[in-house]
């Protein structure tokens, strides 16, 4: 398949050319300052490679959703606009100047100074701050760039531009460089200006974090070590209706744990409770239970389940929990994690298995009491010799959690993206690509 075949940065000569680097900076950030640096860290290698190579390097990110604020013109949005319309007359001209002025700081906290900041102190050398995207700051910051010199751009999606991709936009930002670089695999499922658009003018190959993604579990969906397992997890069968179809094609045995576990128990005739269920989902669940029956794939569903009155509210609230058998769920209760012989059963079958791929938690792990299915999951890929891949979202928030990152094969950048990629779809920002 094409899809895994992508030319990267090590298969071109980089010297003396600038290249523009599409990075995931969309990182968390509290009053200016970035909680969290790993997605900066996780680029480094990429921004080493090309600068050390003599490449004049030109990195660009979206953060946050700036359309939400107002647009590129400074307009307020709709929210806003209603809020003002129904003040009296009189007191409209303050509010909207009052509400611009809040949007222009709200705005402003989404820029990527701070980012700019970080890379620099990990590169031991200034990056430059461009002010803006394809102003004229930006450009003749480009056009200045020596070989070896990093620089960055601000925010992309401070365009509207850029979310609808463009062509226009993307030409500007293509005019800056002559090689297009894309690192970004968290955003490489959608098809934007910078992730996918810029491909259209410019020779377009992939960093590392891309390529090892499109590596590893390219490799795993295409050609894996067997037996093959699959675990999907997660509150919702909708959100996997293709991953689930995709994955009996290809896998020896599927474990499906997690709210989405409760439908496909309903549909073999369980008595579920007030258990997380999916009513027109029903069918699908049927179909995908024969489906498994006629490939001759193992489809694994819980055998017991911890079960409590209501949902945890908040979230880490203490909560009065009992295991009980999965055709023994009482009417009033719901069923929040996968019970204690059923983490037996998957740690099991986890222990046979020379490549495993997880999406999705068994439970609602962010509180600690419904937090073991998904533990002794972690725990159990961690033991395994396998190669074991987590596909970005909560599943990796639940490996790096609970001290489990470091005995992963691999964990993926990217939530929406693995999930799309298990699906079998193709991935605009990859598709881009040139071919090896």
């Amino acid at each position: 398949m094409s899809m895994y075949n992508k030319k990267s940065i090590e298969d071109i000569d980089v010297k003396g050319k600038k290249c523009l680097v599409r990075c995931d900076f969309n990182v968390p950030m509290k009053d200016g300052v970035i909680t969290s640096d790993k997605r900066i860290v996780g680029a480094m290698p990429t921004i080493k490679y090309l600068a050390d190579h003599g490449a004049a390097v030109i990195l660009c990110s979206h953060m946050g959703k700036p359309h939400n604020v107002f647009n590129e013109k400074l307009k307020l949005n709709k929210k806003e606009k209603a809020k003002i319309e129904a003040l009296p007359a009189q007191e409209q001209e303050a509010a909207t100047a009052e509400a611009l002025e809040k949007a222009k700081k709200d705005v402003k906290k989404l820029s990527l100074l701070p980012v700019a900041k970080r890379i620099s102190e990990l590169l031991g050398k200034e990056v430059i701050m461009a002010s803006d995207v394809i102003g004229a700051d930006a450009k003749a910051k480009a056009a200045a760039l020596k070989s070896g010199e990093v620089m960055l751009l601000e925010n992309v999606r401070f365009h509207a531009e850029e979310e609808k991709n463009d062509p226009a936009f993307a030409k500007e930002l293509a005019s800056m460089a002559e090689i297009y670089v894309n690192d970004a695999f968290g955003t490489a499922h959608r098809a934007h200006a910078s992730t996918a658009g810029v491909a259209d003018y410019l020779p377009a190959v992939c960093g590392y974090l891309i390529e090892k993604e499109i590596g590893v579990m390219g490799k795993a969906l295409e050609n894996p070590q067997r037996p093959f397992v699959a675990i999907l997890g997660g509150a919702k069968v909708s959100d996997k209706l293709k991953v689930i179809n995709n994955l009996l094609a290809k896998v020896d045995t599927l474990i499906i744990g997690g709210g989405m576990a409760y439908t496909f128990l309903a549909a073999k005739g369980c008595g579920i409770g007030n258990s997380l269920y999916e009513g027109e989902q029903l069918e699908y669940c049927k179909d995908m239970l024969k489906k498994a029956e006629e490939k001759g794939v193992k489809l694994l569903l819980p055998v017991d389940t911890v079960v409590a009155p209501a949902f945890p509210n908040p979230i880490d609230a203490e909560i009065e929990i009992k295991n009980v058998s999965v055709d023994a769920i009482p009417e009033n209760e719901m069923g929040l994690d996968i019970g204690e012989k059923t983490r037996e059963l998957f740690a099991a079958e986890i222990a046979t298995a020379k490549t495993v791929v997880w999406n999705g938690p068994m439970g609602v792990f962010e509180n600690p009491t419904l937090a073991k299915g998904t533990v002794a999951l972690a725990q159990a890929l961690a033991d395994s010799q396998c190669v074991s891949i987590v596909g970005g979202g909560d599943s990796a928030a639940a490996c790096e959690q609970f001290g489990f990152a470091d005995k992963i094969t691999h964990i993926s950048t990217g939530g929406g993206a693995s999930l799309e990629f298990l699906e079998g779809l193709d991935l605009p920002g990859i598709a881009c690509l040139n071919d090896r």
